[in-house]
């Protein structure tokens, strides 16, 4: 089992950046790939990035390809989402995820966060 947590979300201008950490527990982080996918109100999941076990190898939705990094540490069993030069689109929860193996840009992870809201004025 995984306990994932998200945090630093918020309200942000347009242009603006945020940082979310989410942070596992459980079983060893580095065993698992990690994504970051949103949901705006009335619209399905999306993935936004995924990560690696080891963080070598990355992607990205072509939407925040630019804009956004993902990163991990291992030693602080933690995954970064960086949001550069945010627009009014990129409102929504925000959610962590884990799976074994390699990551996917489907929603088929087996460990999920609560969510965190990220909403950009324009």
């Amino acid at each position: 089992q995984v306990q994932l947590v998200e945090t630093g979300g918020g309200l942000v201008q347009a242009g603006g950046s945020l940082r979310l950490s989410c942070a596992a527990s459980g079983r060893p982080f580095s065993s698992y790939a990690m994504g970051w996918f949103r949901q705006a109100p009335g619209k399905e999941r999306e993935f936004v990035a995924a990560v690696n076990w080891s963080g070598g190898t990355t992607s990205y939705a072509e939407s925040v390809k630019g804009r956004f990094t993902i990163s991990r540490d291992n030693a602080k069993n933690t995954v970064y989402l960086q949001m550069a030069n945010l627009k009014p689109e990129d409102t929504a929860v925000y959610y962590c995820a884990a799976r074994t193996g390699s990551f996917s840009r489907e929603p088929r992870y087996d460990y999920w966060g609560q969510g965190t809201q990220v909403s950009v004025s324009s």
